[in-house]
């Protein structure tokens, strides 16, 4: 689990952009501020089913034992260097043993991230064993690109970090 944990981290902090300035508090504040929720029937059709399809391709890998390798039309460069077959793989492999069969993904809210002009795609993972309730954060950038992709413990309260 920890590995698992580890290697969406990873996924996660590569895709994410580091800001070379020193922020004041009110700054960061002000940025906090342009992450916004947005209703679900804003966002594309086109976008919201290139989300999910790309989603669920990551967590049908722990069904399938295969994984199709995002194109750079699909994810960026840091996204498809991280999410190979073989990390893949072992990570489905405790999720598989804890959380049993894959089954869906169920879209429950999206935000804004006016800074970067990225949209969060917050997903319930549904699995065979009903012993938690997982998220998958799926990150779309400005170019409709993954731009991240993470797993974890559904909390109702979104966490950005």
């Amino acid at each position: 689990m920890k590995k698992t944990i580890i290697v969406l981290s990873l996924l996660l902090l590569i895709g994410c952009k580091t800001k070379n300035s020193v922020a004041t508090a009110n700054e960061v504040e002000v940025e906090v501020a342009k992450i916004e929720k947005i209703a679900i029937n804003t966002i594309s059709t086109i976008q919201k089913t290139k989300a999910y399809e790309l989603g669920t391709r990551v967590l049908m890998t722990c069904n399938t034992s295969k994984f199709k390798p995002f194109t750079t039309a699909e994810a960026t460069a840091s996204v498809i260097r991280n999410t190979t077959e073989s990390k893949l793989s072992k990570t489905c492999t405790r999720f598989r043993q804890y959380y049993g069969t894959f089954i869906d993904l169920e879209l429950i809210e999206t935000y804004k991230n006016n800074i970067d002009q990225s949209t969060i795609f917050r997903y319930k993972a549904s699995y065979s064993k009903k012993v938690a309730n997982k998220e998958l954060r799926v990150v779309m950038n400005n170019e409709n690109k993954v731009s991240s992709i993470n797993s974890m413990d559904w909390v109702n309260n979104l966490e950005l970090d």
